[in-house]
């Protein structure tokens, strides 16, 4: 078993609705892997795409964004924002030769618990799958002479 790869996924939950969501999955006992770290953020909207890649440089193996549905963001638009920012990171990914897949963005109400267990327990076996996350590195900065 010196194989068994685990995967390190950071999570960023919205307050109202899946950090809530994730709240009744524990209330209600529901099983899911242990592998999540959560980030509580008041509207998945907030998330940039600098904490995106900031997870991956430091060692996720993936990253997990977690909002309400469309049309239910109690900041009116956050979550419309969410999606734009979640396709930009994703080409982003892919231009710099990552897996796209290894970020993932899904929509959690606050009665969803058996929802957000689903996501962890699918997210963690695809992540799983893919083995360790390569190495994300910024290009070391360049020597300027003076």
């Amino acid at each position: 078993m010196a194989n068994s790869f685990e995967p390190k996924i950071l999570a960023f939950l919205c307050n109202w609705c899946s950090y809530a969501g994730a709240d009744l999955a524990g209330v209600s006992r529901l099983q899911y892997p242990p592998n999540i770290r959560v980030i509580r953020v008041m509207c998945s909207g907030t998330v940039s795409p600098h904490h995106l890649i900031h997870a991956f440089q430091k060692g996720a193996d993936g990253v997990l964004v977690a909002g309400c549905h469309i049309g239910d963001c109690h900041y009116l638009k956050g979550n419309y924002m969410t999606l734009k920012r979640i396709t930009f990171v994703e080409e982003l990914l892919r231009f710099a030769g990552y897996d796209p897949a290894r970020l993932h963005l899904e929509w959690i109400s606050a009665a969803e618990g058996i929802k957000f267990a689903e996501t962890v327990r699918a997210f963690t076996a695809e992540i799983r799958s893919m083995g360790p996350a390569p190495t994300f590195e910024a290009t070391p900065r360049l020597a300027l002479s003076a």
